[in-house]
């Protein structure tokens, strides 16, 4: 990601941080879009997006980000997360 599209992820996540989830859902900043995968959403010329999991309590993990260039997410996309999750909890031991 370029330096410009990274600042603007953070700012969604000091936001969601900020005013919370029901805020951010509502101001389209986060979506839910399978099997416990949540979607980050940037906008402006480039479209960011970074797809994330609930671990415990207020905790999430960011697996990656992306520059989204169809309308529906990739399902590559959320195939590497699902991956990327399950290599996480692999790691911790199967929790």
């Amino acid at each position: 990601m370029k330096p410009v599209e990274k600042q603007k992820v953070l700012a969604i996540i000091a936001k969601t941080q900020k005013f919370g989830l029901q805020v951010a859902a509502r101001q389209m900043w986060i979506k839910k879009i399978s099997d416990g995968i949540l979607e980050l959403r940037t906008t402006g010329s480039n479209i960011q997006r970074g797809l994330y999991f609930h671990t415990e309590g207020s905790h999430y993990v960011m697996t990656h980000g992306f520059t989204k260039k169809t309308q529906k997410t990739p399902v590559s996309e959320l195939n590497h997360a699902k991956e990327l999750r399950t290599e996480y909890y692999d790691n911790l031991g199967g929790k």
